[in-house]
């Protein structure tokens, strides 16, 4: 028998193309998963907000969980948790820039995590958005309905906030602690793709 080796087993002559192997396939796209979580936070922040209204109007503080927690109507002229006061119109006009900018990006998403997070972040945008547009004292310059302070009434230990307030946080915090992991939008590892470049 021959040690000679085949034509199929010798090495591929000079000027012949040897066939590229195959990419693994993309992860499935995850707009469905964005819009999942951010329709399903924003019914429970109106929802929650419309309850707020009816019941805490003119009401005093109600101590739940011990005092760990106190329900009160406060209508929030500035951004999430109180801060920038009375920028009302600027404040719904960056935040139009920002649902506009995230409903172009759902395309690009292939990570279930930056799907949940970035579903959250627009959940939470387009709660107060719609406060903004829809609440007194008018188009643009609405009054978002805050109700939850945390320790303490009136917002003593930590400003009081709602259900998009909430969402905001914790979806910035999911995307600042995917991008800590190494984890890109397009469900692959920064560190994988830098090796590949």
């Amino acid at each position: 028998m021959s040690d000679q080796p085949t034509p199929s087993e010798a090495e591929p002559s000079e000027g012949t193309e040897v066939p590229a192997a195959p990419e693994a396939p993309q992860p499935k796209r995850r707009v469905a998963l964005l819009a999942v979580i951010a329709v399903l936070v924003l019914a429970a922040d109106q929802v929650t907000k419309a309850i707020a209204v009816a019941e805490l109007e003119f009401a005093e503080p109600v101590r739940v969980l011990g005092g760990a927690v106190y329900l009160q109507l406060i209508r929030n002229s500035g951004a999430a948790f109180g801060m920038a006061s009375g920028m009302t119109w600027l404040l719904a006009l960056l935040a139009c820039a920002v649902v506009i900018a995230l409903i172009w990006f759902a395309k690009r998403l292939r990570s279930p995590g930056w799907a949940v997070g970035l579903g959250l972040i627009l959940a939470g945008a387009l709660g107060n958005l719609t406060d903004r547009f829809f609440r007194a004292p008018g188009v643009l310059q609405g009054h978002v309905v805050d109700f939850v302070s945390v320790f303490a009434p009136n917002g003593d230990v930590w400003p009081v906030f709602n259900v998009a307030d909430s969402s905001l946080f914790v979806g910035c915090g999911l995307i600042i602690l995917l991008s800590l992991l190494g984890k890109d939008y397009d469900g692959k590892t920064i560190e994988k793709k830098a090796k590949k470049s």
